[in-house]
């Protein structure tokens, strides 16, 4: 964590001037000057949505390092809404017990 993340306490999310905050104020797809931003995530079958996921994490930390605050702004938006289509789907998910912490 940054020093001015600590500082301030704002997410990525709030630092970003492109960030509205309010993906369901813009539509699902979102629209920037014209430019259509994805697909609408409720539109994918499973397995679009899942390959979507995973290009996305894939390039996670090459766009947090070196991409524009626009680009990087896009890709949180972006990953916020497959995400959140993902759990809407899967609420019941299986939680693997190796990933849990002892209490």
């Amino acid at each position: 964590m940054t020093e001015s993340v600590r500082q301030t306490g704002a997410s990525p999310e709030q630092r970003m001037t492109e960030w509205d905050g309010d993906h369901a104020a813009s539509g699902a797809s979102g629209d920037l000057d014209g430019e259509l931003l994805g697909v609408d995530p409720a539109e994918l079958g499973d397995e679009d949505l899942i390959r979507e996921l995973q290009s996305l994490h894939r390039t996670r930390l090459d766009t947090l390092r070196h991409a524009s605050d626009s680009a990087l702004a896009n890709h949180l938006r972006r990953t916020a809404e497959l995400e959140t289509e993902y759990l809407a789907r899967h609420p019941g998910r299986e939680i693997d017990p190796s990933r849990l912490r002892d209490s």
